[in-house]
């Protein structure tokens, strides 16, 4: 379906007017009324998979944090010092080449089965052997070893390397080894062709969460059943149903009507009109994820955007504040690059040194220095979905009137999620790509290493080998004022390098039925401690 440029006020009247969406079967406004059942209305169309080694989506990671426990955590608002969780200690391992972990005791999986050092060691195994992008995470992490019936190491190649953030992850969990077994997991080299367990823990879970993975419907609804050999103290509510629910406009009268005590994907606007309800209240957090626009520089896409000008452009070209203010209300932020404002080296006084800004003239001048001073023609393709209470569809049409003003002239390419994140990892993007990141852990290092390894590839980019060790250096740096500087000098290259645009980094505007009392959101990569919900 072609969708028509829109002015400013015409996309304010779109934001306004989006239509209603039908609510998914099975939750009626008597499944809130039921005070053992936990609704929310969540856009879930990226969910691809529940296997914690697997996933790389953005909604995904509520579901299993809720299922699944690391050896470490973060609470909410503390992202710098992991907390205890199925390890409740860790030291320096002897000769300083790794790190050793205790397990605590008396923990059981959602089996009733005990947590053993075997089952760490096969849930890292397993992970390091399938060689997916959560496996890139750890890369720092040899190998695992069993010391005694509560110990375990981890092997390190890289000893200072900021591992202890990383495993706090949902991609680190600790899975029961008995049971994948049984259903087609395999732990040894040959896991990444052989293993066959993701079907499985697409409709069950083997974690110890406060909850279990009882159904996935595709494009419908997550449900899931309290764990009652949780360890830790038990959920406030025996089921949490997440019900998909795309359309803004569609998740504000089911929260008005109580058909879902939290709505995630609200619109400023429908979050404005809140305000004075006496049912309902807006949860706020700053978060730590951003959109970005990545763009390619392969020729044979496009020959324009191989010249680096042309993609500078590009970046100076965009209406930062009136993305932040007119389509965000202002619940955001823009960092210059992949490190969200608020880690060491990015605030917003760094991002506005060196960070893109709007600058027409200076569009245009970069258009002349390319030999393209009429422009050229791009595709942006993005996903049927919202992020941050905004579709994609409409940044989408607001990024296409800013560059027609320089003479870049924007064809629109929406695709389906899963599609569209194919398309994108495996390098096949003609143009231009809106998307996200969450992070998977409160990491410098991931944001940075992705930058320079998986992204580098998706967008033709022969990343040089000083960079490449920027980036290592900066990781391994002890010392703040040097990390400060040596990510302060990453973010300015690569913002030269103009691959990815940075949108925004949203804050989180939750929509909650007052019958709620805690609800603890979270910067951390999950957006919620869905254990720690609790009624009013």
């Amino acid at each position: 379906m072609h969708i028509p440029s829109l002015t400013r006020r015409g996309l304010a009247r779109l934001l306004c007017g989006t239509a209603l969406l039908p609510l998914v079967s099975g939750g009626s406004a008597s499944a809130q009324g039921r005070r053992d059942t936990l609704v929310i209305g969540l856009d879930i169309s990226d969910t691809v998979t529940f296997d914690p080694v697997r996933q790389a989506q953005y909604t995904p990671p509520l579901t299993l944090a809720a299922c699944y426990d690391s050896l470490a955590t973060f609470e909410p608002g503390d992202y710098v010092n992991p907390k205890p969780s199925l390890a409740t200690r860790w030291v320096r391992r002897p000769g300083g080449d790794g790190w050793r972990f205790t397990l605590r005791d008396g923990v059981k999986f959602a089996s009733g089965a005990a947590v053993t050092v075997e089952d760490v060691k096969f849930s890292f195994d397993r992970l390091i052997n399938m060689r997916e992008q959560t496996q890139v995470y750890i890369k720092s992490v040899d190998r695992v070893e069993v010391v005694d019936a509560s110990t375990v190491d981890f092997i390190m190649n890289a000893p200072n390397a900021p591992i202890l953030p990383i495993l706090c992850n949902p991609g680190c969990s600790i899975l029961e080894k008995a049971v994948l077994l049984r259903n087609g997991a395999v732990q040894g080299p040959e896991a990444r062709d052989s293993d066959r367990a993701t079907d499985w823990l697409n409709g069950n879970s083997a974690g110890t969460g406060p909850y279990r993975l009882m159904r996935w419907e595709r494009g419908s609804q997550i449900m899931l059943q309290r764990n009652p050999h949780y360890w830790g103290p038990a959920p406030a509510f025996e089921r949490v149903v997440i019900r998909h629910l795309s359309d803004s406009a569609a998740q504000l009268l089911a929260l008005r009507r109580g058909d879902v005590h939290a709505a995630f994907n609200l619109i400023p606007e429908h979050v404005a009109s809140l305000q004075g309800d006496g049912n309902v209240t807006v949860t706020r957090l700053p978060s730590l994820d951003f959109v970005y626009m990545a763009v390619t520089q392969n020729p044979a896409a496009n020959p324009a955007l191989a010249k680096k000008e042309a993609r500078q452009a590009i970046g100076y070209a965009i209406d930062y504040d009136g993305i932040l203010g007119n389509l965000l209300g202002g619940a955001a932020v823009r960092p210059a690059h992949f490190l969200p404002i608020g880690v060491i080296g990015s605030t917003p006084e760094i991002a506005r040194d060196i960070g893109f800004r709007q600058d027409l003239d200076r569009a245009r001048r970069l258009l002349q220095a390319a030999g393209l001073p009429d422009g050229f023609e791009m595709e942006i393709a993005y996903g049927n979905a919202a992020v941050a209470g905004v579709s994609y569809q409409v940044l989408a049409q607001k990024v296409q009137a800013d560059l027609g003003r320089v003479g870049i002239r924007v064809r629109l390419n929406p695709m389906d999620q899963v599609n569209l994140r194919t398309t994108y990892t495996t390098g096949r993007i003609q143009g231009g790509v809106l998307t996200f990141w969450n992070p998977p852990a409160v990491s410098n290092d991931l944001w940075a290493s992705a930058v320079v390894e998986r992204v580098a590839r998706r967008v033709g980019w022969e990343v040089p080998s000083a960079m490449t060790q920027l980036v290592k250096q900066a990781s391994e740096a002890q010392d703040v004022e040097q990390a400060t500087a040596l990510w302060t000098e990453w973010q300015r290259q690569v913002v030269d390098q103009a691959n990815h645009v940075i949108l925004f980094q949203p804050s989180y505007q939750i929509g909650v039925r007052r019958s709620l009392g805690d609800f603890p959101l979270t910067a951390a990569g999950w957006q919620l401690n869905l254990g720690k919900v609790r009624p009013a």
